[in-house]
């Protein structure tokens, strides 16, 4: 493992009193908590997203980097061509030197307080991973662009003026030095047209940075990225439902405080996969394929034999990171561990605990917090005591199972129809890694029902018997899907 990924993500025990008490912001209005605080912070309000609308702008010392960052796209915010439309970033980096090495500039951001001003660190972090990533795939996307086989090979070195304040923003926040979900490519992505119409209406939100033709709110690119935010908009239920839960389980206040807790989350995630949903109108899977190839990683991706050298750091010997994945995002995940699904010990999972250290520093130490609480208390055994709990265990277990599944459909249609790649952007394999942790959360889901009787599975009504039909049936589905894209794509693979 590279000596800045984050380790923050490794086990700890958690202390044994109220979520609250652990995490004392969480109920706190965001607008009044001071930017020296990680803008994930986590709070009952805002959610998985930033405490406050992403920042925009930059002291003027950072004038070079906005406006290099603003010339990036392929097409401009004004329609013009930017400039990886003529693969000029790199020589306008390299040759005209273009971005000065500002890293000393970062301590420069301090708030109000007197400690770094972590809401502009993680802007310019946005702003220099978009950079970073655009520089070093470049060449692959020249490549894909004219129509050549493969992605050929990327940059191999990234030089001082974005290595050094890459790295040093990423210190700042405890994350590793590359594209991220959640602190540079979407969540801390957004900006509203009007800020007094807010999340009111989808089409107020606009990308800060964009590749390809981001900047444009009806292209593909903006869709598959402001979906995303969309959806996280509507996680502060998840975090108010998760704490009920714990401090409920933990102190036995008997079924009707769980009860209500479900009822939350059931609710919550009814409108996350309501909103999910609309990517197939936001984002055209036809054209997914194309801005992709700038968020790829560099683990296990064929671009970057040799890793990444990040000159002047670590000695300058390679670097490898994951690529920017929506798979980062902090929703699923918060229910694996609330509910206790079990996954399976193999590689694959290995890859999924991986991706822990890609997310922000609150958002980790939430769900380390949340995966051991549940574990120490026996979430999983107190909700299957008795048959109503058991029940809106078993629906929110749904709501797991179908968020999943459409995250395959959408790989299925976006990606694995159109290319021939064989990892997904984070470096996972992209047959078999999603349906990994899909089968998990179907195999979880048909032990529970099948520890119910046939007299009380009659008497849950039709709903319920439908959605375990279903279950079923996805589970062979999805057998049969997985073996037939691993037979058309690797023929000798599947008969190994």
């Amino acid at each position: 493992m590279s000596p800045y990924l984050s380790t923050a993500a490794q086990d700890s025990e958690p202390p044994q009193s109220s979520t609250k008490a652990v995490f004392p912001h969480v109920d706190s209005d965001p607008a009044v908590l001071p930017s020296s605080l990680d803008p994930f912070t986590i709070t009952t309000q805002n959610g998985f997203l930033p405490l406050q609308t992403p920042q925009i702008d930059l002291p003027a010392a950072f004038k070079p980097l906005t406006q290099l960052a603003e010339e990036m796209p392929i097409v401009k915010e004004d329609g013009q061509p930017g400039l990886l439309a003529t693969y000029q970033l790199g020589p306008t980096i390299d040759e005209k030197k273009a971005l000065p090495d500002l890293t000393n500039d970062i301590d420069s951001l301090v708030a109000l307080d007197g400690k770094p001003d972590l809401v502009a660190v993680t802007a310019a972090f946005r702003d220099y991973s978009f950079l970073a990533s655009a520089y070093l795939l470049e060449p692959c996307w020249e490549r894909w662009n004219k129509g050549l086989e493969g992605y050929g090979l990327g940059r191999e070195k990234l030089p001082a003026c974005l290595a050094g304040p890459l790295v040093k923003t990423a210190k700042l926040l405890d994350i590793p030095p590359f594209m991220s979900y959640a602190a540079a490519y979407s969540l801390f992505n957004y900006r509203f047209a009007d800020a007094n119409v807010g999340f009111d209406q989808y089409y107020n939100l606009r990308l800060i940075r964009g590749f390809e033709r981001g900047l444009d709110p009806y292209s593909s690119e903006a869709g598959f990225i402001l979906t995303h935010v969309d959806m996280v908009r509507h996680t502060g239920g998840l975090i108010q439902g998760a704490v009920q839960m714990l401090d409920a389980v933990a102190a036995d206040t008997g079924s009707s405080t769980v009860t209500d807790s479900f009822e939350l989350l059931l609710n919550t995630m009814h409108v996350i996969e309501q909103s999910m949903e609309n990517m197939w109108s936001h984002s055209r899977p036809k054209d997914y394929i194309s801005y992709r190839t700038f968020i790829f990683g560099i683990t296990n991706q064929s671009m970057f034999p040799n890793g990444v050298v990040y000159e002047g750091i670590n000695d300058n010997q390679p670097l490898h990171f994951r690529g920017e994945s929506g798979a980062n995002d902090s929703i699923i995940p918060l229910l694996d561990h609330l509910l206790q699904i079990p996954m399976p010990q193999n590689p694959l999972t290995e890859i999924l605990k991986d991706f822990r250290n890609y997310r922000p520093k609150p958002h980790r130490d939430f769900l380390t917090y949340v995966r051991q609480r549940a574990e120490d208390i026996g979430v999983k055994d107190y909700c299957c005591k008795d048959l109503q709990t058991k029940v809106l265990y078993l629906r929110l277990l749904e709501h797991v199972r179908s968020f999943r599944w459409r995250h395959w459909l959408f790989a299925r249609e976006y990606i694995i129809r159109r290319s021939s790649h064989p990892t997904a952007t984070g470096g996972s394999p992209i047959v078999t890694w999603l349906p990994n942790q899909q089968f998990a959360v179907m195999e979880l889901m048909r032990e529970v029902w099948e520890s119910i009787t046939p007299a009380e599975r009659d008497v849950q009504g039709k709903t319920v018997n439908e959605m375990m039909e279903t279950v079923y049936d996805s589970y062979d589905k999805l057998q049969k899907e997985v073996e037939k894209w691993c037979q058309e794509r690797d023929p000798k693979a599947s008969q190994a």
